[in-house]
């Protein structure tokens, strides 16, 4: 689908991904409604992307309301129009050790990181349908394809999202649909985001084998599965697919691999230093 004068919703706008997702958006011309909880910060984004001549519209959402996720749908195809893509990217993250994460904490990171999602394209997929073209990109992660340890609400939500994404491809394309969905899975992203902040809160260091990728990395990579139609992008400098690989088919050789990667000892500091809670 080429993006240009197409209608984007995007979610998680106001900060991190979402401010490299946004602009790379904008440039290549598309009609942006912006949503977040942070509604001067979203003011300010749509104000940067108007002064360089784009068309943007925010819309303060509190996406954990279920109300709130209807009137935004509603309120972005009244404001500027039909949605033609959808960019799922607000999302919550939780390290810590399993048996001491909040509850609470626990049903957020599945709600924001899975749930959401779902009951957005939910909305959304009945009028792409109808009008014959569209597109979902599920922001995704690498902790949807391969474990950490001490991620496992954050790691089970990601999984989930990528299988969705699947499902729903799979389903589109068996029915032949001119309407797809797409699964961009960064690895360890630095200057903003959630292991950004790891590194500035609690000295976390980019595993050397794994490395560490852009925010306009990963929005070149949004717009890519989106112009290309691509199942999933995975958006990090490391060898990743052959790890993956060798994990799928030797999950005991997988197991041995793995920490060697580095993500285990980037959780273990983190956790050492009071973990992750979503904010």
């Amino acid at each position: 689908m080429q993006i240009e004068g197409k209608v984007a919703l995007v979610t998680g706008a106001s900060r991190g991904l979402g401010l490299a997702i946004t602009s790379a958006l904008a440039k290549r011309g598309a009609r942006l409604v912006l949503a977040a909880r942070d509604g001067q910060a979203l003011e300010g984004v749509v104000a940067s992307v108007r002064a360089s001549g784009g068309v943007a519209e925010a819309v303060p959402t509190d996406l954990e309301d279920a109300d709130a996720r209807d009137r935004l749908v509603r309120e972005a195809e009244e404001r500027v129009g039909p949605i033609d893509l959808l960019v799922n990217n607000a999302g919550l993250e939780s390290i810590a050790r399993y048996e001491e994460i909040d509850p609470l904490d626990l049903d957020r990171v599945i709600t924001l990181n899975l749930t959401v999602p779902m009951q957005l394209v939910r909305r959304v997929l009945p009028g792409m349908l109808e009008r014959g073209s569209g597109h979902v990109v599920n922001v995704a992660s690498l902790a949807g394809l391969a474990v950490m340890a001490h991620n496992e609400a954050y790691s089970a939500s990601k999984f989930g999202l990528v299988g969705f994404t699947r499902a729903l491809r799979a389903s589109l394309q068996h029915e032949k649909r001119a309407v797809s969905a797409s699964a961009v899975c960064p690895g360890f992203v630095t200057e903003v985001g959630m292991f950004a902040n790891q590194q500035r809160e609690q000295g976390a260091t980019t595993p050397a084998m794994m490395g560490a990728t852009t925010p306009e990395r990963v929005a070149e990579a949004v717009v890519r599965a989106t112009e290309r139609d691509l199942p999933e992008v995975i958006v990090a400098p490391g060898p990743m697919r052959p790890m993956l690989a060798m994990a799928m088919l030797a999950p005991s050789l997988g197991e041995w691999l793995s920490p060697k990667f580095g993500a285990n000892a980037v959780a273990e500091t983190v956790v050492g230093k009071g973990g992750v809670r979503p904010r």
